[in-house]
């Protein structure tokens, strides 16, 4: 006896027990084969603090997909999980928990103390994200977890830093940064989120030097006026082009500074000439650098003002504001006031206002690398999927626009720079192990630089660093260069570029081939998700509620290549419901394979042809998962992996489970001689059988990357089921596992899906519909008379009569099939399905007066269809379109013509 399925799914306790035997049985570690290339993914490493997310499900789901898939279908696969040590991050987490639980802050500790309270919290915490992760069904290698601040990892830093300083492409210098005045430390773009906010517009005089005369100027930031160090107005704008090179005084501090002409003025803001504070924006620095102006730094690193300032030092930004703008007032410089919407850069982290302030920093020099990432792209190296982010990529990594990379950090936890200087000669030491003494001097009185480099610097090392490199590992050796690059499109410049730039910089082949970029998930409304709007979605609690397998078929399902993505409650849940149809289909199929007859005829003694005699039903599923395979087979080479889900969930659901188990549930039941009537009977159910088998083990194999517990779960017991001697097996057998079984690969020789069968299933749904509109009642049998358009059609009709009935809710008594009919039944309803007629003789329940109004109405739509085909057909498309398309059109034409003749007919009579 076979072992029946539990009626219901539990995906709680399967998911945990399958994920285990997975990995415990090494399915998740790839082999060596020189002979083979293998299918390498970089997670794109989590920090280290994080809790999962859907931006982590997304790109989990989406890479789990391909490594399942590339594992499938016999290659080498090599997932390398990871996470990032997150420095800002991770260093303000553990600030606030030392504050919240011992009252202390980082500087009470010291550095060295700190560094290793943060490494006990990573301990501790670290792991969390990695089995949240696992929960999602990721087949990594967690034999090759890699932490960015792994001994391994460190080294690569550190050697990737000193020889891009020996080569001078790594410099020390002064230049405007993002500041975060409360993380006391510089930012990289990605750490700045601007937020739309409704601030003010100040105007305000600059007075001409001895001259009664002003130049009206407006400003966002009047805190910023105490920088200035010229006012510049548009070489075009005839307004002010008397006043270049004309002298202006600074409100309050009375400074002298210049009026000075460049382009990059916007006439159209404010009134037209600006007030330029190279030390504190980003537009006026440039302008500050072709017109040789001074910069003036009027900001601490606390945000309050510093000596510059004047009168205002030591005030907080905003309240000097205040002040200041008062103090102007008074002194009868000020002009008006006015709302003004703008963009506010905010931390990330904190939400405080971002504030661009001179600083020497570190930098990285990005013009020849940026070069050399541009060129892989344009030859091909790297493609990037969908393609029209290789505009973005360009823009960003534009010479004339991309700016030096500013790499350190003024933290405590991350890769600390490796320069030190020399109090004695005033020269710097840089170099991969510490030094104990000035290699230009031999001092030993010698101060590493206390800053930590961007995380984002050793994530771009990433690709190659978790594989060994520096070292020529056997690793390096044989997965690298990886194959694809998968991440959200929103850090495309901030990791995907800097990878690609230090891959070629430091290994001389691009990092991987393929770049494939997902968008954001919004919510079901398309706004995105924030604790502010209360829309966020948990990952975690929808797996809790509906299963892993639910959210990622909807994660995958719904997205398309680098497009934004809605996400409601209500789709994964629908997807939930779809693993309990495959649960109750595979039930069903598993529940009768006790039928299975102990010695079905041989294939080859059926029929001459050495085919099986399969049934209509048959031979259409069959084309139609043929079908369904070279189609998935081709949106999965093509990167259209939400439509290959969505074609196989059609498949199952609307074909396989509603259309043919139903008809195979009659192909089961026994002839009525029973086993004693010639082997027909038998072969008929070992055929359906062996149908039913077969697709249900193909569409699990199609469904394994999208819902790999569920399709598992189900084909183990499918496997076990079969094994039994005379069950239906496929080619080569019953491997261990589905994670490991062969991707379904495109059948070149198949036969198509015949055409009768959809025919068949038209006149079913058309009286199905036909009883809906009536409302009949569900398990009332009616009559029907179906008149076949030929002798073919009646013997097609003749020979699914007993699946019509039963689909159709036909009574078998009342059925008739006939060649033709002289006259039409009186008080029914009547309905042309192709090429054949039905008759529904629905007397008492059917409006007959409706009726004819529904029938003139198809008429007239009838009607219209025909002379819009004939327009079509008789202009210059028909010269012009393939053959093949003309033909399509022909061939509608002549239908409609056949249903309209039928229908004409009726409607008269």
């Amino acid at each position: 006896m076979t072992e029946p399925l539990p009626k219901t799914y539990d995906f709680a306790s399967t998911e945990q027990r399958l994920y285990a035997w997975w990995e415990s049985s090494g399915y998740f570690k790839p082999r060596i084969d020189p002979g083979q290339k293998p299918f390498v993914i970089s997670i794109p490493p989590p920090n280290v603090t994080g809790e999962l997310h859907l931006g982590h499900a997304m790109f989990v789901a989406v890479e789990d997909l391909m490594i399942r898939y590339h594992r499938m279908k016999g290659q080498s696969t090599l997932w390398v999980p990871g996470s990032d040590h997150a420095g800002i991050a991770t260093q303000l987490q553990v600030e606030k928990m030392l504050l919240r639980e011992e009252e202390v802050a980082r500087e009470e500790l010291g550095r060295e103390e700190f560094v290793r309270r943060v490494w006990q919290w990573k301990e501790k915490y670290g792991n969390i994200i990695y089995n949240q992760v696992r929960r999602l069904g990721a087949s990594c290698d967690w034999d090759r977890v890699r932490f960015t601040l792994d001994d391994g990892l460190s080294k690569a830093v550190r050697h990737a830093f000193v020889s891009l300083y020996n080569k001078g492409l790594i410099y020390r210098g002064t230049y405007l940064v993002n500041w975060s005045p409360g993380l006391k430390t510089a930012v990289s773009d990605v750490e700045v989120e601007y937020s739309e906010e409704q601030g003010t517009l100040y105007f305000f005089k600059y007075m001409l030097k001895e001259s009664g005369e002003h130049i009206p100027v407006a400003t966002t930031r009047p805190e910023t006026i105490l920088g200035d160090t010229a006012v510049a107005v548009h070489p075009d704008d005839e307004r002010y082009r008397a006043l270049v090179g004309r002298t202006v005084i600074v409100p309050i501090l009375n400074r002298e500074i210049p009026v000075v002409a460049d382009a990059a003025v916007d006439r159209e803001f404010g009134t037209g000439a600006v007030k330029v504070t190279p030390g504190h924006d980003a537009t006026d620095y440039a302008i500050g650098q072709r017109h040789g102006l001074a910069i003036i730094s009027i900001l601490n690193k606390d945000a309050t003002m510093s000596a510059d300032a004047g009168p205002y030092e030591g005030q907080d930004r905003f309240a000097c504001r205040e002040a200041l703008w008062r103090d102007m007032q008074k002194a009868g410089l000020t002009l008006k006031t006015q709302p003004h919407t703008m963009n506010i850069p905010r931390s990330q982290r904190g939400g405080e206002i971002i504030e661009p302030i001179i600083s020497t920093q570190w930098f990285v020099k990005i013009k020849p690398l940026a070069e050399a990432g541009i060129a892989a792209v344009k030859d091909g190296r790297i493609r990037i999927v969908p393609e029209r982010f290789e505009k973005v990529y360009y823009n960003w990594m534009d010479a004339e626009r991309i700016r030096d990379w500013c790499i350190s950090r003024q933290l405590w936890w991350g890769h600390r720079i490796p320069v030190w200087y020399c109090a004695d000669c005033g020269k710097q030491t840089c170099a991969e192990i510490d030094p104990a003494a000035c290699a230009h001097c031999g001092s030993h009185n010698i101060t590493q630089d206390p800053d930590v480099l961007d995380t984002w610097f050793s994530s771009g090392l990433w690709p190659f660093s978790t594989l060994g490199w520096p070292e020529q590992t056997a690793d390096l050796s044989y997965f690298y260069p990886t194959s694809t690059l998968e991440t959200g499109y929103d850090i495309l410049f901030f990791w995907v570029a800097r990878m690609i730039m230090l891959g070629l910089e430091f290994t001389g082949q691009a990092p991987f081939d393929t770049v494939y970029l997902h968008g954001l998930v919004r919510d079901g409304d398309g706004r995105k998700m924030s604790k502010t709007l209360g829309n966020v979605i948990d990952p975690l609690q929808v797996m809790d509620e509906f299963g892993a397998d639910a959210l990622r078929f909807t994660l995958l399902t719904a997205a398309t290549p680098g497009n934004d993505m809605n996400l409601s409650l209500q789709r994964v849940e629908g997807n939930r419901n779809f693993a309990n149809k495959l649960w109750n289909a595979a039930r069903f199929i598993i529940g009768n394979l006790d039928k299975c007859p102990e010695a079905p005829t041989p294939v080859g003694e059926r029929d001459t042809g050495g085919e099986p005699d399969r049934t209509l039903a048959d031979r259409w599923i069959r084309g139609r998962l043929a079908q369904v395979t070279a189609g998935v087979n081709r949106l999965f080479e093509n990167y259209q992996y939400g439509e290959a889900g969505r074609q196989v969930y059609d498949f199952f659901w609307s074909e396989f489970a509603d259309w043919y188990i139903e008809i195979a549930k009659l192909q089961l039941l026994p002839s009525p001689g029973g086993r004693g009537d010639g082997g027909e009977g038998e072969d008929r159910i070992y055929n359906t059988l062996d149908t039913l088998v077969l697709v249900l083990d193909q569409t699990m194999r199609l469904l394994h990357p999208f819902a790999p517990y569920v399709t598992e779960e189900i084909w183990q017991h499918l496997r076990k089921a079969c094994l039994a001697p005379g069950r239906p097996a496929p080619d080569g057998g019953w491997p261990d596992a589905l994670i490991i079984a062969q991707w379904p690969t495109p059948i070149t020789n198949y036969q198509l899906p015949t055409t009768d069968f959809p025919h068949i299933m038209d006149i079913i749904r058309a009286i199905r519909n036909a009883r809906a509109e009536n409302k009949v009642e569900l398990g009332r049998k009616i009559a029907a008379t179906l008149v076949a358009g030929s002798a073919e059609d009646e013997s097609l009709l003749n020979d699914q009569r007993d699946a019509i009935a039963r689909l159709a809710g036909v009574e078998p008594m009342q059925f008739r099939i006939l060649a033709e009919l002289p006259e039409k039944p009186r008080q029914a309803v009547s309905m042309v399905v192709g090429r054949t007629v039905v008759y529904l003789p629905l007397a008492g329940m059917v409006n007959i007066g409706a009726e004819r109004e529904r029938m003139t109405k198809e008429l007239a739509d009838l009607d219209k269809q025909i002379a819009k085909l004939e327009t079509l057909l008789a202009s210059d498309f028909a010269n012009k379109a393939p053959a093949g398309v003309v033909e399509k059109e022909r061939a509608r034409l002549a239908a409609a013509r056949e249903s309209r003749a039928k229908l004409a007919e009726q409607v008269g009579s």
